[in-house]
């Protein structure tokens, strides 16, 4: 999962998000990114390229906390243009209907998702977007895979967390199950 730096109300110091964290679940929402050809159907999957703490780089997919107060769909947007840039132009549809709920544990094996930092909640959208994708934040690029090499095992590696894991079951759902 990721962070930002924000000034908007609601949003928590450092001292006071490791607290939360330390005692409730917390809820994110993430978004697989795709484009579509003219019949709907997924051609390419973007995965954003970032450094941890640690230097390494990783894979992963958009991702962020719902604000207090913050409606989904608000949270889904603001979260794309943080990584994909304000000119995306996403697609989110007018019934918000996750594909999957995603269970974050500190504890890993627990489920095939694990964020060492908390227990988060995360509403997970498959989201076409149309526009030019320029990635910002702390996403240092962002990359647009075929369906089979999204399924990819050397691509899944580079997915932390169960990310590698939350792309197969987006695949799936758009009947691209590999």
């Amino acid at each position: 999962m990721t962070e930002t730096t924000d000034t908007q109300p609601g949003w928590f110091s450092a001292e006071e998000l490791q607290s939360i964290r330390g005692r409730m679940p917390v809820l994110y929402v993430q978004a697989v990114p795709v484009r579509v050809d003219e019949a709907g159907m997924v051609t390419h999957i973007g995965l954003l390229m970032r450094a941890d703490e640690s230097g390494d780089f990783n894979r992963s997919v958009v991702s962020g906390r719902v604000l207090y107060h913050e409606r989904i769909r608000d949270a889904l947007l603001r979260h794309l243009e943080k990584d994909l840039g304000p000119v995306a132009l996403p697609r989110i549809p007018a019934s918000l209907q996750p594909f999957t709920v995603a269970e974050y544990f500190p504890t890993p094996g627990i489920t095939p998702f694990h964020d060492p930092r908390q227990h988060a909640v995360a509403m997970a959208y498959i989201v076409p977007v149309t526009g030019d994708c320029q990635p910002r934040q702390d996403a240092l690029d962002l990359v647009w895979l075929t369906p089979e090499e999204a399924a990819a095992p050397e691509v899944r590696e580079e997915m932390t967390g169960g990310q590698g894991a939350l792309v197969h079951q987006a695949l799936a759902h758009v009947g691209q199950a590999l």
